[in-house]
């Protein structure tokens, strides 16, 4: 195992920088000092969405961040994700340009289904009453239409499962490069994992220090995850994102705080030796 785990590669050739700052949650008024931190410590992949509602405020601090040539635009990674009320084939297009002009960009390194769900158009928030009947297929050839374009460099699905993946792949012509979805040591999806595995799909965890308020999972409290920190002298979060790392997978730790972006970034130039590891086949799951 290479301790420097910087890149993973795609189906697509190119490859995704294996540690992301996260932004769901991260307040506008946030984002410019958070991002500018991020790309200084040395973040090169910043994970978006139109659900987030800061993409606005995303883009200008890339510009600003372009523009001072603290980092060039080929250096970085930005993923963002179309949301459940553009699933129709013609509204995809639509949304993936009204990214690109939030973010003040002309293509985007990877662009994600959020959810195998869609909604009525314009509605807000993820309400029971206005779920449709998604028919990802159609979806799906539009955005590969938009991978064609160059537009979309990559392509891919987020919190699809193996079933969901499966009946995409039956039918797509570009096979999804990603599915994003939530994974830390106590919500693993080993067989998720090797499903993506077999088929050349990447996956990419968000929550990776877990997520306390929906599957009760407060990683960062494990005895397993704090047993490991102490032996190797490193923090329960360093431990939870080398874990991540470390079972192939890239991880989306998220924070405004100046030192936890630090601390989540150093996670190279180590590794979690192999005797320690097989305990975390011991930590509850979700």
């Amino acid at each position: 195992m290479t301790n420097a785990i910087e890149f993973f590669e795609l189906n697509t050739g190119f490859k995704i920088p294996s540690i992301g700052l996260g932004t769901c949650d991260v307040e506008p008024s946030k984002v410019e000092k958070t991002l500018t931190t991020a790309i200084k410590v040395g973040y090169r992949h910043i994970d978006c969405a139109q659900f987030y509602g800061n993409q606005p405020e995303i883009g200008n601090a890339l510009n600003k961040l372009f523009d001072d040539g603290v980092v060039k635009r080929e250096d970085i990674w930005i993923t963002s994700k179309l949301w459940c009320t553009d699933h129709a084939p013609g509204d995809v297009p639509k949304a993936l340009d009204r990214t690109l002009q939030e973010l003040q960009l002309d293509y985007i390194d990877l662009y994600l289904i959020h959810l195998p769900v869609s909604m009525r158009k314009g509605s807000i928030g993820l309400n029971p009453e206005n779920l449709t009947v998604p028919d990802i297929p159609h979806t799906w050839r539009a955005m590969e239409a938009l991978f064609d374009s160059g537009k979309a460099r990559a392509i891919g699905v987020s919190n699809f499962t193996s079933k969901k993946l499966q009946d995409l792949l039956d039918v797509a012509r570009v096979p999804p490069a990603v599915n994003q979805v939530e994974l830390h040591p106590g919500w693993q999806q080993l067989e998720l994992h090797e499903f993506c595995k077999s088929r050349g799909i990447h996956l990419s965890g968000y929550s990776p220090l877990g997520s306390p308020g929906y599957h009760k999972s407060d990683i960062l409290k494990n005895p397993i995850i704090n047993m490991v920190a102490e032996k190797l002298g490193k923090t329960p979060a360093q431990v939870a994102l080398k874990w991540g790392l470390q079972m192939g997978h890239s991880v989306l730790p998220k924070s405004t705080d100046d030192e936890r972006i630090k601390e989540n970034f150093d996670d190279f130039n180590w590794s979690i030796p192999e005797e320690l590891i097989t305990n975390f086949s011991e930590i509850k799951q979700a």
